[in-house]
């Protein structure tokens, strides 16, 4: 007879990040801190256990490392949006609520990277800010027809408003530091407070 721990299905693994990604990490709690300008790479290098020359060899520098971050960050939300789009073909209202909760998850998740969006932006080269403009006017749309067909007679103009007001709600919690509850309270509490949001726009298409 075999024992339970032999019969259990092995638990998925999750795969160690790499030094890559060790380094972004540590740069982004860093910049995040104290600004871009007041870290040093030898600083970033401590933080992940190698010297600050080793970071030359993931990096070419820190305006390296902070455009991997953003233009990171906004590919990987657009692809988590289009991902939830086609998980939820003609149910914009389930697509509404998942890309609320995801959004959600970034803005716990992800509150370094916010910080930084909102100060170091302009400090990209311009080509890679205007990537990163460009992959957030597509997330943006994703919301905005998610918003129109879930609340039919909703202008253009008034989706988009009510899109970055609920973006602004979501991404207020850097600002917040300890003052959040716990995540399930504070997911719950974001959830309700964007869904009200966009409520005021009116009734929403009916469902079967």
């Amino acid at each position: 007879m075999s024992s339970t721990r032999a019969s259990a299905a092995p638990a998925a693994r999750v795969a160690a990040p790499t030094r890559r990604e060790q380094i972004l990490k540590e740069a982004a709690l860093l910049f995040a801190e104290r600004g871009f300008h007041g870290v040093g790479v030898d600083e970033i290098g401590a933080a992940v256990g190698i010297s600050g020359p080793g970071l030359y060899r993931h990096f070419a520098g820190k305006d390296a490392m902070l455009a991997e971050l953003l233009v990171g960050i906004s590919e990987r939300l657009l692809d988590g949006g289009r991902a939830r789009v086609e998980a939820a073909p003609g149910d914009p209202a389930a697509l509404l609520a998942a890309l609320v909760d995801g959004h959600i998850d970034f803005a716990l998740d992800d509150r370094p990277l916010i910080t930084l969006h909102d100060r170091e932006l302009d400090r990209l080269r311009d080509a890679d800010r205007r990537r990163v403009r460009q992959l957030q006017r597509q997330y943006v749309e994703l919301w905005v027809t998610a918003v129109r067909e879930t609340y039919p007679g909703t202008s253009e103009p008034e989706a988009r408003t009510a899109v970055h007001a609920v973006f602004g709600l979501l991404n207020s919690t850097p600002h917040l530091g300890a003052g959040l509850p716990g995540r399930g309270a504070t997911q719950a509490l974001l959830r309700r407070l964007a869904h009200g949001a966009f409520g005021a726009l009116g009734p929403r298409t009916a469902t079967h």
